[in-house]
């Protein structure tokens, strides 16, 4: 059974819909490198396929678009069980490449964000043109835990989120429903979690042309989530917005001058709010160099290029591999599952500046995203 399904439905007037569907439902779809590989040079075809006019980027079954990257085979390349040793950059390398590649695409892609949409599934989603939600969306970036830092283009799109929200959401990893993701703009349209093969043939049965009879596909695309996102609306009227309700609470307790002091007013807050309660028990857990390394790659990338944005990030992922948390972080939670990761440093003010400065320093002459333009 192949882990991506690739399907094109043909349109009413000629052309058709590409369809990619992840299908590793069993590990919630998460990212694996073979399916980056296959699915890198089947959007290079249907991009120079004039039959091809928009694609759909989904995830098999109800649970999840994608769960995250497949860090567990990347634990164990790192701790010498398996025949890859250079699956760390191999990896990072070519994920980062499909989502420039998502980012930069000329077709219109429809991100189906339903269900369990993290760190891998993030970069995905907000890569595509269209980026759909559900009632069943769950996004976050809760990399602090296992000793990454929000990366997949999270450099990128979280320096973008009003005020500092995009640094509390990587700090604690704090998960958005789609209300939130919609008003904070990591979403574009919300829609039930049942209208996913609707929208399929509602795109089979959409005009993609203009009156000039010029292709307007992206008009196509818009007018049928339009439709159908109104016909969602209801079920999303009632639905509640914690991020946003706590929006004067995360600028307080973000208007600190350092993340030590930043992290001090998450961590020492007497709230029994259950929802902040949550961020801090999260950010409580994470590992120390994760929690400095998320401080130093928003600064250093806020006026970054996308392009920039993933050569810097390809660069820290591997350090993380190599030198930092990450592998323990991944026994700790995904492999052993004991939950007690053993983390480099027990706490902020025991992290090494230079150790820091070392990690977010190149580990090679030439980057393997230097031809990203």
């Amino acid at each position: 059974m192949s882990s991506v399904d690739f399907t094109q439905h043909p349109t009413d007037d000629g052309h058709s819909v590409g369809e990619i569907r992840l299908n590793a439902e069993r590990s919630l779809n998460a990212l694996s490198l073979e399916m980056i590989e296959a699915i890198l040079p089947q959007l290079d075809a249907w991009e120079d396929d004039d039959r091809v006019v928009a694609i759909v980027l989904c995830g098999a079954g109800e649970k999840a678009f994608c769960a995250g990257g497949d860090v567990v085979a990347l634990y164990h390349s790192l701790a010498g069980n398996a025949d890859d040793k250079t699956l760390d950059e191999r990896y990072f390398a070519h994920e980062y490449r499909l989502d420039y590649r998502l980012h930069t695409y000329s077709k219109p892609i429809i991100g189906w964000g339903s269900g369990i949409v993290m760190g891998g599934g993030m970069g995905l989603l907000n890569g595509a043109s269209h980026r759909v939600v559900t009632e069943t969306s769950r996004l976050a970036m809760p990399e602090v835990t296992i000793g990454l830092y929000p990366d997949v283009g999270a450099s990128w799109f979280l320096n973008r989120l009003p005020g500092e929200t995009g640094r509390f959401l990587a700090l604690t990893g704090s998960p958005l429903n789609a209300r939130d993701a919609h008003r904070l703009g990591l979403a574009d349209r919300m829609l039930a979690s049942d209208q996913r093969e609707t929208l399929i043939q509602r795109l089979i049965d959409a005009r993609w042309h203009a009156t000039d009879g010029s292709l307007d596909a992206h008009a196509a695309v818009n007018r049928a989530l339009r439709e159908l996102e109104r016909e969602a609306a209801p079920a999303f009227s009632d639905m509640p917005m914690p991020v946003a309700e706590h929006a004067e609470l995360i600028d307080e307790l973000m208007d600190h001058d350092t993340v030590e002091q930043q992290v001090a007013a998450i961590v020492d807050g007497h709230s029994d709010d259950p929802w902040l309660t949550r961020a801090r028990q999260t950010l409580a857990k994470g590992s120390a160099v994760s929690i400095k390394l998320i401080d130093a790659q928003l600064t250093r990338t806020r006026y970054m290029s996308l392009a920039e944005v993933f050569r810097s990030e390809v660069a820290l992922s591997v350090q993380c591999c190599r030198q930092g948390d990450l592998a323990e972080g991944v026994r700790a939670l995904l492999v052993d599952k004991d939950r007690t990761p053993q983390f480099r440093y027990a706490c902020l003010a025991d992290v090494d500046p230079s150790f820091i400065e070392a990690m977010l320093a190149e580990p090679w002459a030439q980057n393997p995203l230097a031809d990203l333009n």
